[in-house]
């Protein structure tokens, strides 16, 4: 018989950054029994997020364990405008939320964090953004006592987890004929991939940045990315990830010299790439960098079982030549049947934004970029291909 299953369920509120910092053997482990876990809750990535984004004070972490085992953790903070808020650690960078629940204890975890989300959330609506379908916080929200609601929230595109050619065998004959041209291409002029080492990830990172400003020079680079806390947080979350296993680092060489570079994630059931760079030289020499970089991150899918090839946050064009099934997060807004007024207030201000931002998007085109800034406010930080 499993001894997890078996002792006292107990929940407490994690305040402190130094004791957060401790969990990271408990949290790791935890996170690598939760099948539903994104590597956006591990806690290489939530640490080092708070040490660059994070305000004190404000750290709400739950933790639920069952005879001192962690079989469950919500990580959270609170933020105060526009209403006093318990929203997801990570801010608009991190491309997932959610809980992370013990797949030996599951109903357990996500019971014992309602109680304890319950009273943490005594002044203050739960606005949970960009939760999967498959998420762990769904569970939470179906056995909410409260007030709650649910709307849309970004559309995400996947692939199932495979080899290149896989993924080129799901598209029709002259499309496919074309992918396979590209690859060709890159091949024939004679492209090579590094993957960095833990020691090398850190000039690795800084390498990519330079290029991913080089990149979009001129054409309205995403500002965080070139700021010093975006470099030191990726610098900081990539070098344990790496070392554990949760994260690559891959610089592509062309006549000796690094000419892109891409950083991807993976956990149990999901891959994806979360930012790269190009010099602009490989678009004069006709090099399909989205190709490039697919084929690298596909390779890492060989052998998973089951899960799939996430192009994470964003319905770009180019993404669509691959065929990949758009899937919308959910955002989740919880709150105590007493302060139910606010959830419905919380309500009505995301809907006054996202219709500033349609109009905007449908008045004028070329400002259809800032739709993503306007739905982020007030969100803590900002938030693969084609990140932007």
């Amino acid at each position: 018989m499993n001894t997890g299953l078996r002792g006292r369920l107990t929940v407490t509120l994690c305040r402190d950054l130094p004791d957060f910092a401790d969990l990271a053997p408990e949290w790791d482990a935890l996170h690598r029994r939760c099948t539903s876990a994104t590597p956006f809750q591990s806690h290489a990535w939530l640490h080092s997020w708070w040490l660059s984004y994070g305000t004190p004070g404000r750290l709400r972490v739950l933790l639920a364990r069952r005879g001192g085992r962690l079989i469950g953790a919500a990580p959270l903070m609170l933020v105060h405008r526009p209403t006093p808020l318990l929203v997801p650690m990570g801010g608009a960078i991190s491309d997932f939320f959610d809980i992370l629940a013990d797949g030996e204890d599951t109903r357990a975890a996500v019971d014992a964090l309602g109680h304890g989300l319950h009273r943490a959330a005594a002044h203050a609506v739960v606005d949970l953004r960009e939760v999967r379908p498959e998420a762990s916080a769904h569970l939470l929200f179906e056995e909410w006592p409260g007030a709650r609601s649910s709307r849309p929230d970004s559309t995400c595109m996947e692939l199932p987890a495979g080899p290149i050619d896989a993924l080129i065998g799901r598209m029709t004959g002259s499309r496919a004929q074309r992918a396979r041209a590209k690859l060709r291409r890159i091949d024939a002029l004679g492209i090579e991939c590094r993957t960095a080492p833990v020691h090398r990830v850190a000039g690795a990172v800084g390498t990519l940045l330079r290029l991913h400003e080089l990149q979009w020079l001129g054409r309205g680079v995403n500002p965080e990315h070139l700021r010093p806390r975006f470099c030191a947080h990726l610098v900081r979350s990539a070098r344990r990830m790496v070392r554990d296993g949760e994260a690559s680092v891959r610089e592509f060489l062309l006549d000796g010299e690094v000419v892109a570079a891409d950083l991807s994630f993976r956990s149990a059931q999901l891959t994806g790439g979360y930012l790269y760079g190009a010099d602009p030289l490989l678009r004069e020499r006709k090099v399909d960098v989205s190709s490039m970089l697919l084929r690298e991150i596909a390779r890492e899918t060989e052998g998973s079982d089951g899960g799939v090839l996430s192009l994470l946050r964003g319905s770009e064009q180019y993404k669509n030549h691959w065929g990949p099934v758009p899937v919308v997060n959910q955002r989740l807004l919880l709150a105590r049947s007493a302060l139910e007024p606010l959830l419905r207030l919380r309500e009505a201000q995301l809907t006054v934004r996202d219709r500033a931002a349609e109009t905007v998007k449908s008045r004028f085109p070329a400002a259809r970029d800032w739709r993503g800034r306007l739905s982020e406010l007030p969100a803590a930080g900002l938030a693969v291909l084609g990140r932007s």
